[in-house]
């Protein structure tokens, strides 16, 4: 959840440090520090809150240096304050440590190395490894050793990086379960926990796998397995630039993110379709059709808006391929003993690749003979590494904390595999598969037509900002969209915003429905429109006031409701991905009128990599 980086060179440390630090603030901003090497010992700077706080304090005392270490904080053990941040020391304050990731069994090694004379001097679980590598760090022992034996005493997840002012030029980072990647430059290597931090400096990078260790200095990068031996691997190269990370004159970076969807579901439709048709063609993603022709059943497992594109995914692959889809929460999946075989298709959905709960159930689907799939936006990330198949997303860097362009992404992703295992599950015609991607082209055009109502968009907001309470209802493959547009709205708002089938109302939530109650409805033409009129004027009736997401030109829904947002006319089945975007464009307006900071809501973090 947080986010740790690396630098090691020729150059100033401090100023990179602080740089790739602002670029991954979007994984956690409770607390923020450096440690680095200045003048033959080690210094630390650190602060409660935001980053900002860490760079004024830099600034009143600056720090001549060219290896250090840096952390933003998303707390998991320990208050978020300035005795809790990181880096966290040894007794003797001359080696530092950064860690993401979570020590599970923290507590008895606390008690042990108390036992031995260790003092903490915070709540945190980090602090662990910070006392256990002085431990092992004797003599002349190295920094890599002493750290590849003190993580083999850790139960749990991390990511760490380790300074010692014994061997100023020396970085020592190892992995497990929390991602973590290596920059080459010339003469300069990086480290961090995602691409942006290090983007401006190189596009050359190393993704350390699990149970990996890697010793920085200026003359290279050593990849080690923990048992000590070298591993060799090729660099990959990161074909995206630091200036899709940057805001470009937006706003914020989720308003930019927004606005682009329509180039984002371009990408990810591009080289996925042979000719005009609706032959998909999957590449990386292509499942073996000796398993196909087995398949009985599929699972969809995702976390936040990844399980709401999950959900929309278990409509379009039911109908177009007829497969028996669930669809769970990562976080329950391996704690129900799921009916997962060797003849299911296991479908984990993460923007990152990095998600715990989500890794946590690839892993007991594949202790199950289940075959795998991962729809992630990120490539070389874990999950990438361990599903048998990936289907890349290509969305490009997501900073904004409550996701929009990946969610699209996935949505497109997902109408390629349903269209995908409907041919080649003879279910679905060749032309009513390429009537359904002919459909799919025209996405990025007429979501270019629903951006141009954001002026629309932001007035109904002025009206609707100071509620307390939203009710969005949605019906069919809509449902998803409005547990979306709720999320979104709690997101960033702080608004307490509900979703709904729009035909669970009378079981419970129409006894909230009052004159202070707002309720975003989703109404656009399907095949239950004439339900969700109905559930429109149940409000109505109780004094509700309601805006609606209605198809372009339905006079019926504009003299039923308060406001309308209107979107082009779609096939029923792809509509979400044009339902959405108004929702997206409310949630960002009322979170700005109320003050709120868009891009990093209180208390949530971009990639949870926690469990």
């Amino acid at each position: 959840m947080c986010g740790i980086v690396g630098y090691v060179g020729e150059r100033p440390s401090v100023p990179i440090l602080l740089d790739g630090l602002q670029r991954l603030e979007y994984r956690g901003y409770d607390s923020a520090g450096l440690a680095v090497i200045s003048k033959g010992r080690l210094e630390l700077r650190r602060s409660e809150g935001k980053l900002s706080k860490l760079v004024k304090l830099v600034k009143r005392s600056p720090l001549p240096s060219v290896t250090g270490i840096g952390h933003t904080r998303w707390a998991t053990h320990g208050r978020p304050n300035e005795d809790n941040a990181q880096p966290h020391t040894n007794k003797k304050h001359t080696l530092a440590v950064v860690h993401n990731g979570i020590v599970e069994n923290d507590r008895v090694l606390h008690k042990e190395l108390e036992a031995q004379g260790y003092r903490f001097q915070s709540d945190t679980d980090t602090e662990v490894f910070a006392h256990l590598i002085d431990k092992y760090y004797q003599g002349k022992t190295p920094l890599e050793d002493a750290v590849r034996r003190a993580v083999a005493k850790i139960k749990g997840t991390f990511a760490l990086a380790v300074v010692s002012q014994r061997e100023p030029e020396k970085l020592v980072t190892a992995r497990r379960g929390s991602p973590l990647i290596l920059g080459l430059g010339k003469k300069e290597y990086f480290l961090a926990s995602d691409v942006p931090a290090i983007l401006p400096y190189t596009r050359d990078v190393l993704y350390v796998h699990d149970d990996e260790l890697a010793v920085l200095t200026g003359r290279g990068i050593k990849l080690l397995n923990l048992k000590g031996k070298e591993v060799r691997r090729k660099p990959t190269h990161i074909t995206w630039n630091a200036i899709q990370a940057e805001k470009e004159g937006y706003k914020h970076f989720m308003l930019k993110e927004i606005y682009e969807q329509p180039q984002v579901v371009e990408d990810t439709l591009r080289g996925r379709v042979e000719g005009l048709g609706g032959e998909v063609v999957l590449g990386e993603a292509e499942i073996p059709l000796a398993f196909l022709k087995g398949l009985r059943r599929i699972f969809i497992v995702a976390c936040g808006t990844s399980w709401h594109a999950g959900l929309v995914g278990k409509f379009l692959i039911e109908s177009l391929a007829k497969i028996p889809t669930e669809v769970d929460f990562a976080s329950e999946f391996r704690y129900r003993a799921p009916l997962v075989d060797k003849q299911s298709l296991v479908i984990l959905i993460s923007q990152s690749g990095e998600t715990a709960d989500t890794l946590a159930a690839l892993r007991e689907a594949r202790s199950r003979r289940a075959r795998t799939l991962t729809i992630c936006n990120v490539v070389g990330s874990t999950m990438t590494r361990d599903a048998h198949e990936t289907l890349y997303t290509h969305a490009g860097p997501e900073i904004g904390v409550a996701s929009t362009k990946a969610f699209t992404a996935q949505l497109t992703a997902l109408n390629l595999l349903a269209l995908y295992l409907g041919r080649r599950g003879k279910m679905i015609t060749a032309a009513a598969a390429a009537q359904h991607m002919d459909h799919l082209r025209q996405i990025p055009r007429l979501m270019e037509q629903v951006l141009e109502t954001d002026p629309a968009i932001e007035e109904i907001a002025g009206k609707l900002s100071k509620q307390r309470d939203f009710l969005y209802l949605g019906r069919g493959i809509n449902y998803p969209i409005a547990l979306e547009g709720a999320l979104k709205l709690k997101e960033i708002s702080y608004i307490h915003a509900e979703g709904y089938p729009a035909g669970e109302m009378k079981h419970g939530p129409i006894a909230l429905i009052d004159g202070r109650m707002p309720v975003v409805a989703i109404a656009n033409n399907s095949s239950v429109l004439e339900k969700i009129v109905s559930n429109i004027e149940e409000v109505k009736s109780r004094s509700g006031s309601v805006l609606a997401i209605a198809t372009r030109g339905n006079r019926e829904i504009k003299r039923r409701v308060d406001w309308v947002l209107e979107i082009p006319a779609v096939p029923e089945p792809i509509s979400p991905l044009l339902t959405v975007v108004p929702l997206q464009l409310l949630a960002y307006h009322v979170a700005v009128l109320r003050g709120a900071d868009v891009d990093q809501p209180r208390n949530l973090a971009k990639s949870v990599t926690v469990e």
